[in-house]
This record gives structure tokens, C-alpha cells and sequence, in this order.
């Protein structure tokens, strides 16, 4: 299999200032994505995983460092991509049909034509029957849902995840990630995912980057080895708990 590169972060270095405080957030961070590829990155609380989505997606300039997406500089250039916060930003007074098509009408497509485009992702996304339903009727799981497929409908490639089910309970974290899976086989998107979970981040993944307390720095970059499709039995095995232990360790260190 030949890798191609779809997004790459070199040597970036990014600090935060409030009046006369200077906060370094990343140092000397690098990681890469391949097409087609769902990499997460892992870390604790603070260390830099969010401002490590925003650097990637142009919202912010690194102090040091360059961002490379299909091999082009971007570097602090805003960027079409899919990028979720760890918010669903639904708009209450829209309904999730409109919700949804705002990426498409952002780019002059037609109302009725980003409607009905719309209306046909609504069965693959579990959402069908929910097209004209407002946020505050629709559960979490399905706000999620929506969300994701507005940042789907971004005719991007790449998609940037933030933690998009650290709000969910339990039961319906594990549904989702699940759901999220059968999504990415489907339209094999390059995925950078930010999450706490080192469970969540070793069932999903083919590699995980874990970035270190802040300023963040790379700490361990590991190739998940466990067969796809992923299930729920893989994560009472032997070879995903030594993963677990390599994980617990990086973050401890």
C-alpha cells in the first residue's frame, strides 16, 4: 500500500498571550495523516489537542512550524475543512435540514438542490424522518449526528474532529463510535481526532499520536495492528489492554 500524505504538521511551535501572559501551548509538534487514514491524537486535559485542530484548519498561525495539506503550504491560511468542535453549534431557530445544509449554501449551491442532497444523506446518517425536526427535539446522539454530517456535507477530504462525544453518556458514546466507523469505511475521509479516551482512541485508530502536558510535545506515536472492522470484543483482548498499558505509561511520564 503507498502512503500519500494528506495533511502534515512540521516542528510547530504555538503560544497564547492575555495583556503581559505568555502561555506555550505546543512545542515542536509534528504529526501527519495520510489519505484516507483516522489518526487521533491523545493527550491531557490543556495540552494543546484543540489548538492542534485549529492550527491545522488555518484558524490559527503557529508561532514556528508549517502546515502542509496535499503537499501545499497552508500555513495559517484558512481551509475547506471538515472540522468539528466539541460542541454540535447546531442553530436552535434552524431545523436540521438546514442545519446541515449550511456548508453547501455557504458555497452558492442552490437551496433546493442542498436540501435534497441533504434529504439523501439522512438514512445513512440515522437521521431519516428528522429533516425538518428543530436541535432541542433531537437526543444527543442524533445532534451529534447531524453535526457530523454538516461537517461531512463540507466538500473536504479531511476532517478534523474535536472530542465530538466526550458529552455523551456511556452507553451512547460506544453506540456512536461504532456509528462513526461504518461512516468512515463508507467515505473513507482523512480523520484527525482529538479525544481524552484511550480506549476510544485505540478502537478507532490506525495510529495515535500522544502529545504531552503542556506545552505539548510529542510524546509516542503508535500503528494500532488490530484488524478492521473493529468490535467491542477487541477491547477484552490481550493485544488491545498492552496497548492500553503503553498509552497509561506515555501519559504518566
Amino acid at each position: 500500500m503507498i502512503f500519500i500524505e494528506k495533511l502534515s504538521m512540521e516542528n510547530v511551535s504555538s503560544t497564547y498571550y492575555s495583556g503581559t501572559q505568555r502561555l506555550a501551548v505546543l512545542e515542536d509538534v509534528s504529526l501527519h495523516v495520510g489519505e484516507g487514514e483516522f489518526v487521533s491524537v491523545l493527550g491531557p486535559s490543556g495540552s494543546g489537542k484543540t489548538t492542534i485542530l485549529k492550527i491545522a484548519a488555518g484558524l490559527l498561525k503557529p508561532d514556528r512550524g508549517r502546515i502542509l495539506i496535499n503537499g501545499k503550504d497552508i500555513t495559517g491560511a484558512p481551509q475547506l475543512v471538515g472540522y468539528m468542535p466539541q460542541q454540535d453549534l447546531l442553530f436552535p431557530w434552524k431545523t436540521l435540514k438546514q442545519n446541515a445544509a449550511l456548508p453547501l449554501l455557504a458555497v452558492k449551491t442552490g437551496k433546493r438542490e442542498a436540501y435534497r442532497r441533504v434529504e439523501e444523506m439522512l438514512p445513512v446518517f440515522g437521521l431519516e424522518g428528522f429533516a425538518d425536526y428543530y436541535p432541542v427535539q433531537l437526543s444527543g446522539g442524533m445532534r451529534q449526528r447531524a453535526a457530523l454530517l454538516r461537517t461531512m456535507l463540507v466538500e473536504s477530504n479531511l476532517m478534523l474532529l474535536d472530542e465530538p462525544f466526550a458529552a455523551l453518556d456511556a452507553l451512547t458514546r460506544e453506540s456512536m463510535q461504532d456509528w462513526l466507523l461504518d461512516i468512515w469505511r463508507r467515505f473513507r475521509r482523512s480523520v484527525l481526532f482529538v479525544t481524552h479516551s484511550i480506549d476510544e482512541a485505540i478502537y478507532l485508530s490506525d495510529r495515535i499520536c500522544v502529545i504531552s502536558e503542556r506545552p505539548g510535545k510529542n510524546a509516542l506515536e503508535q500503528v494500532i495492528e488490530l484488524p478492521r472492522p473493529r468490535t467491542k470484543a477487541m477491547m477484552v483482548t490481550k493485544e488491545f489492554t498492552l496497548y492500553k498499558q503503553l498509552f497509561i505509561n506515555a501519559l504518566a511520564s
